[in-house]
């Protein structure tokens, strides 16, 4: 409190005891102790407001000690158990959890990681995969700007995300790793790399890539195959030495049939290896007959069109072609779908070829778009263009109910730019995508899509996406979800199938280690997307005839399942509607590769590297006691003493104006009681 507040308190209690005594002992009728008893509620009252106009106000501090904190990442994966790890992970976690020293000092917390990160306080060690640089980088972000030495217990095998050695290198806390596992190189041979298209041609030929290791010390000699059912489709012999330790090879094989064709590739094994379950990977290619071509018809250069191509190729299946208006007019027939991008009075052919051969189209305008050409040359949509141009930003329409859309953030995407007025389609339609200027919907569709009688359209009314899928990227580090979402509006528009009440997608083949997601649409007879309804899928695997029921989870405009639990196998699918006589059915296949069944042993050399990034040290899972005395002795991690310094106003303090209250309630019950008033 300052001089000059304590200053106007004593005038504020002056100005009280004043008025008081002027009331009471002065000027009051009251003799004895009534006096005394009204002058000083009466001063109460008076001093009570005059320090509410005050308002004073008051500092309070409190200290805490705050204990450093000891984040242990534990790895929850399938490669623990094959390197027969669990019983030391145990024993290491049981000790430290004892260790009363270890838990005085520090602020100790349990994390699990493989596909994900999370907190934990069980471990099944049964995750497919292991992302050890999303676990680093998710503590990092938890303690941020406090002292947070990081026990890592892991083999150092990671299957998925970034490298985590550089990952490490950002943070700023020491990692100390203990090593499950131990540092013997036993002979082996693997399958390190296998890579080929998912989809294949008929009658062409497709593409592999697969890349061998060899770990050992004496020249060896063996023979790669690959086998198709019973036939050998491709065989080379191999030799390795302690130099020369890694082969690629590049070849192809004929796409000679349609539908699924499922290889199998093995390296023969050496008499004494340890590991003979990466000597083999299975793989499968989708072959088929002719792909979707799609025209995309443009006039000018713009990064809008690469992020096109980018997206819609991410697909096997489909092919883009680029061509001015000019060079379109004559090969529209080849295509399935024509993007016309930003048309002007150029493309006046190209809108009459269209209507002729009624083909499916996608237009895209911007700032080059000439509206006035466009609102004449079709009858879908019209625009009020001015010469003022517009940035707009998109949000999702979760009712839109023509196919299956994830939202992937389009509200956090930067700007489109478009030429200010308003949009109107005159055809029946679905809005995907609603503009939006500064948070706040303006009415007019972003994305729309349009079907008449059996011809598919869609009107994207901006420029500029290409930031979308570049913002995509940072985000999540894959431009998988942009891709996805540009991929599935393709598919809609290069189709002309009926359109059924029931619509369900899945791939041919999935591998285990990977989603195996199925998504369905219902909609009622009205075709309108019914999100009261109940989806459930019934999978029945081919060969043991097992069948399992499972429930689809409504997202925001489809159902999904997660079939990650069921076994590599061959299966048939049913989904149906409760209550409804409405199903559809398909098939997939399940490929076997356990990438956690590929390693030997830890990855000594890198753990170790990472713990000298960060000024740590790494251990051996049997040098628990070592680690354990390491932390309780380093005198980096101390107590850390916070004072908190909170100033409070007496307008808050609530007592003051209970007692303003209740002294004048007390005076007014006084006097009553003695009839004064």
């Amino acid at each position: 409190m300052t001089t000059e507040t304590i200053l106007y308190i004593i005038i504020a209690g002056v100005i009280s005891i004043a008025l008081a005594v002027f009331m009471y002992g002065y000027k009051s009728k009251q003799k004895g102790s009534l006096r005394w008893i009204f002058g000083i509620l009466r001063f109460i009252t008076l001093f009570s407001i005059l320090l509410l106009i005050i308002n004073p106000k008051f500092k309070s501090e409190t200290y805490t000690i705050e204990k450093p904190k000891l984040p242990v990442l534990i790895d929850n994966s399938a490669s623990v158990g094959e390197l027969n790890q669990k019983k030391n992970v145990s024993t290491l976690l049981q000790k430290i959890k004892d260790n009363n020293e270890l838990n005085d000092k520090f602020d100790v917390s349990y994390y699990s990681f493989g596909n994900d990160f999370r907190e934990t306080d069980s471990l099944s060690f049964d995750e497919k995969n292991t992302n050890i640089s999303k676990a680093l980088s998710s503590v990092n972000e938890l303690f941020k700007n406090q002292t947070a030495p990081t026990i890592l217990i892991t083999d150092g095998n990671q299957t998925l995300g970034n490298d985590y050695e550089f990952s490490s290198a950002i943070i700023k806390n020491q990692i100390y790793p203990v090593i499950l596992g131990d540092s013997i190189k036993y002979t082996d041979l693997k399958i390190e790399q296998l890579n080929t298209n998912r989809y294949a041609f008929l009658k062409n030929q497709f593409p592999i890539e697969v890349i061998l290791n060899y770990s050992g010390t004496n020249p060896v000699n063996s023979e790669f195959i690959v086998t198709q059912g019973a036939a050998i489709v491709y065989r080379s012999n191999i030799s390795f030495s302690e130099n020369e330790n890694s082969k690629t090879l590049n070849f192809t094989l004929p796409a000679n049939s349609v539908g699924l064709q499922k290889y199998n590739t093995q390296i023969l094994p050496l008499a004494d290896e340890k590991n003979k379950k990466n000597n083999n990977k299975q793989f499968a290619v989708e072959v088929i007959d002719q792909a979707t071509n799609v025209l995309v018809v443009s006039k000018i250069t713009h990064p809008d069109l690469g992020a096109l191509k980018k997206a819609i190729t991410k697909n096997e299946r489909r092919t883009v072609t680029f061509k001015k208006p000019t060079e379109a007019v004559n090969i529209l027939n080849d295509f399935q779908l024509v993007i016309l991008y930003q048309p002007d009075r150029s493309f006046a052919s190209i809108f009459s070829e269209i209507e002729k051969s009624n083909k499916n189209t996608w237009v895209i305008s911007g700032l080059q778009t000439d509206w006035y050409f466009l609102n004449g040359a079709q009858d879908n949509f019209k625009k009020e263009a001015s010469n003022q141009s517009d940035d707009v930003q998109a949000v999702l329409n979760t009712n839109y109910g023509t196919f299956a859309v994830e939202d992937i953030g389009f509200d956090n995407f930067p700007p489109l730019h478009t030429d200010f007025g308003a949009l109107t389609i005159s055809v029946p339609n679905e809005v995907m995508l609603e503009q939006t200027v500064s948070g706040i919907a303006n009415g007019n569709p972003l994305l729309a899509t349009m079907e008449i009688n059996a011809k598919r359209d869609a009107i994207w009314d901006g420029e500029g996406f290409w930031r979308w899928r570049a913002r995509s990227f940072v985000e999540t580090e894959s431009f998988q979800s942009f891709d996805d979402f540009i991929g599935n509006l393709v598919q809609y528009l290069a189709s002309n199938k009926r359109r059924t009440r029931l619509e369900v997608s899945s791939e041919t083949f999935y591998y285990n280690n990977s989603p195996i997601k199925i998504s369905a649409q219902y909609f009622d007879k009205n075709y309108i997307f019914d999100n009261r309804a109940s989806l459930n899928i019934t999978v029945k695997n081919k060969e043991t005839e097992k069948q399992t029921v499972f429930p689809m989870l409504l997202r925001n405009n489809y159902f999904e399942v997660d079939l990650n639990s069921i076994p590599a196998g061959e299966y048939n699918y049913t989904v149906s509607v409760l209550n409804e006589a409405v199903s559809s059915s398909g098939n997939f296949t399940m490929l076997d590769f356990n990438v956690e069944q590929q390693f030997l042993n830890a990855d000594v050399a890198k753990l170790r590297r990472v713990a000298q990034n960060t000024n740590g040290i790494a251990y051996f899972s049997t040098q628990s006691d070592s680690l354990i005395n390491a932390l309780v002795s380093n005198t980096n991690y101390k107590n850390i003493e916070r004072s908190e310094q909170k100033v409070v106003p007496l307008i808050d303090w609530k007592y003051l104006l209970a007692l303003i209250v209740l002294a004048l309630a007390a005076e007014w019950f006084i006097r009553k009681y003695n009839g004064l008033i």
